[in-house]
């Protein structure tokens, strides 16, 4: 009786792995190949279903025509059992092009060293045999073309060589012409005689290798679209080759059903208000405000016009109905189970009350909370990441991860935190305050010459005039991750930051790990929270001065030269972190807005006792 085969993959990844920097599309050295992952319509069954259909709900909605039938799908996992079905994704080989590894001692001269580059077809079991049937190891070209739409493809040698459609097809070599291994130094030659600097692929703008033939070879190799972009140069293991664009949303227990008690009992008073200014004067009674703790005004209002039947319950942005629920709870919300999804616990004030804190409102320590977070598509060259309530933009150029999107990729985190939520009149006044929003014009400044770049980019929560609260508890953010790894016991680039500024719900920043592994739920981060105000003196002092002073703290937004134009003073000697933990890729910083610095400025919003 013959026993099934049972082949072995070529390489493995982490499931996590597969919805942020290998899914499909990107670009993936296994052991003895370099391979492009391919779509969802190539991968195996086998993956559990993940339910939240707060996350389904929005993601919907980003596909034309909306998506009813939408599932989500962790990837499919690995099984050890060999007369299982085999699960796996199919990649397919890619790039095509291959360069010897052996100098070729008969073209190189001097300085100069030279390698044939070869194309799959003429490889022998991965192997290149040579006129003297010498069999040479290759290694796929580190260089391909793409487009900002995320097709990709082979470069076409020969016409970039020749600088022109050609049917020569002679033999092409790579020469570098120096020690450094800079691009300067690259040049592409033909047997024919044809030289060609492969610095001149760099930009672009010359259209040295011409315009895209919108390609996505990871949904099969004759997959097309048509395509008007120029192509530009790609390094395969470059930062910028891949970036996914991921949702996610943490997992909230359903409070709906308090605030339709609360607004019952109380209905008497606040049944016939007709705007939020009357929910506000009806609060003022003492019996009303008591029952409606822990809800906003807008909560309450639109929960009163749903039950007059004035309104549909508007959808909530993913972040408004997080904030929501973190600053409801009165001493814990969720339940504390080990299997649960949420539990979350108030600090009392007397824990964590001083001087630096007087602006802080609330401390919550979130003992349990679940992430789900899904892909919807990928692009290249430059990264989009959600606005600041959650949403991602819609009628962004993404790549597409299938050819018929019926499931998407995700994965569920489990994790604790520690939310901070700030008095939002201080923070209003501190808005309105004329140096404080002189400081916000250069801001600005800054924002317009990156979107004069962008073509068609826009970050919603600045048009709305919402940058300088945003940037400001970005910034301290980024202080407190740095401080709190020095004894979390997690390393910074496991804490993640959520930062929360909706004027109508409130402002405040929650710090949390959430990991598919152990590394989650250590309970570091809570034992941190239970000390909190130690914390944000550590960070608050450690950022009044940067090791690149007084040029950081100096820096113009707007400045041409050094086209850091979503910077104030940050740098890497002060604010920038992993962007494994940041949810704007490190921009929108600044520091002055925080703490004093150097330059003077006046503006800080925090105050440490004695300074």
């Amino acid at each position: 009786m013959s026993k099934r085969k049972h082949t072995k993959p070529h390489g493995q990844i982490r499931q996590s792995q597969l919805i942020t920097s290998f899914g499909p599309g990107s670009m993936l050295d296994l052991p003895d190949h370099s391979a492009l992952i391919g779509g969802l319509d190539s991968w195996s069954t086998g993956g559990d279903e993940i339910m939240e259909p707060r996350l389904v709900d929005k993601l919907k909605d980003l596909f034309e025509p909306p998506l009813q039938n939408l599932k989500l799908f962790s990837p499919p996992p690995d099984n050890d059992d060999p007369t299982a079905p085999q699960t796996g994704i199919t990649a397919w080989q890619f790039p095509e092009w291959f360069m010897t590894q052996d100098v070729d001692k008969d073209a190189s001269d001097g300085n100069v060293r030279a390698r044939m580059l070869i194309h799959r077809r003429r490889l022998t079991k991965g192997k290149f045999i040579d006129d003297d049937r010498k069999k040479r190891s290759v290694v796929p070209v580190r260089f391909v073309r793409a487009c900002r739409n995320g097709h990709i493809g082979d470069i076409d040698w020969y016409s970039f060589t020749h600088n022109e459609e050609t049917d020569c097809r002679r033999q092409l070599w790579m020469e570098e012409r120096g020690t450094t291994g800079d691009i300067n130094e690259l040049f592409v030659r033909c047997e024919c005689g044809k030289t060609r600097p492969f610095a001149e692929a760099v930009g672009f703008s010359t259209r040295a290798l011409g315009h895209c033939d919108g390609g996505r070879p990871w949904l099969g190799p004759a997959s097309r679209e048509r395509c008007n972009e120029p192509n530009r140069l790609l390094i395969r293991q470059a930062s910028n080759a891949y970036f996914g664009q991921v949702m996610s949303v943490i997992s909230l227990p359903d409070r709906n059903e308090d605030l339709r008690e609360a607004v019952e009992s109380v209905w008497d008073f606040i049944g016939q208000a007709d705007d939020e200014g009357e929910i506000k004067y009806e609060r003022k009674k003492e019996k009303v405000n008591k029952v409606l703790e822990g809800y906003t005004n807008y909560e309450v209002f639109n929960e009163v016009k749903i039950r007059k039947g004035q309104s549909a319950q508007a959808k909530k942005s993913v972040k408004q109905a997080e904030m929501e629920t973190l600053v409801a709870s009165k001493d814990e919300l969720g339940d504390d189970k080990p299997d649960g999804n949420f539990f979350a616990r108030n600090l009392p004030r007397e824990h964590w009350d001083a001087p630096w804190m007087k602006d802080v409102e609330r401390i919550v320590l979130v003992h349990r909370l679940r992430e789900v977070m899904a892909q919807v598509g990928f692009t290249r060259f430059e990264a989009v990441s959600p606005d600041i309530d959650g949403e991602l933009e819609m009628g962004v150029r993404r790549a597409p991860l299938a050819r018929e999107i019926s499931w998407l990729p995700a994965i569920e985190n489990r994790g604790e935190g520690v939310f901070i939520q700030f008095n939002s009149e201080a923070v209003q006044n501190w808005v309105a305050r004329n140096e404080v929003r002189a400081r916000g014009e250069r801001l600005l400044a800054g924002y317009e010459a990156w979107k004069a770049e962008h073509t068609g980019a826009t970050k919603k929560f600045v048009e709305e005039g919402g940058l300088l609260p945003y940037v400001l508890f970005h910034s301290f953010s980024h202080m407190l991750v740095t401080a709190v790894s020095l004894e979390c016991g997690y390393p910074a680039s496991s804490i993640r930051e959520r930062i929360y500024t909706i004027p109508d719900v409130g402002y405040g920043i929650l710090l949390f790990t959430g990991t598919s592994d152990a590394e989650g739920t250590l309970g570091g981060l809570i034992q941190v929270g239970r000390k909190i105000h130690e914390h944000i003196r550590s960070a608050l002092e450690m950022g009044e001065l940067c090791s690149n002073d007084p040029v950081c703290a100096q820096h113009q937004p707007a400045n041409q030269h050094e086209r850091r134009f979503l910077h104030g003073a940050a740098c890497h000697g002060c604010l920038l972190i992993s962007e494994t933990s940041c949810e704007q890729h490190n921009e929108f910083l600044d520091r002055s807005l925080v703490v004093p610095t150097v330059d003077n400025l006046g503006i800080e919003f925090f105050k440490l006792a004695g300074k």
